[in-house]
């Protein structure tokens, strides 16, 4: 059923935080629902907003990193293409910042 998709460690971990980030969130908002409120986005958001927000802007984070990891060889000199680690600490402080400040 999945052979089509190449389940590396670095996809792996990725859809396991967004797992646990909705397990998490579900929680949260049975302990203590959520109000409206207005952070730096142009909107007034809630938790869940700010989540899904943030989820986008991870994923086109990921692609852009994916789409330019091959010219970051010739840009930087690298020997070979950068870890994908470095778009997925990148990607998870953005969901940060967005669910934080949002």
């Amino acid at each position: 059923m999945f052979e089509w998709m190449a389940w590396t460690l670095p996809v792996a971990v990725f859809f396991t935080c967004i797992v646990l980030m909705l397990i998490g969130m579900t929680v949260w908002e049975i302990r203590s629902p959520t109000v409206l409120r207005k952070g730096w986005l142009p909107i007034a958001t809630t938790r869940g907003d700010r989540l899904f927000i943030g989820l986008l802007g991870a994923a086109y984070l990921n692609l852009a990193f994916v789409a330019v990891s091959e010219r970051m060889i010739e840009w930087f000199g690298l020997e070979q293409e950068p870890s994908i680690w470095f778009s997925f600490v990148a990607s998870m402080a953005l969901l940060a910042l967005v669910m934080r400040r949002g």
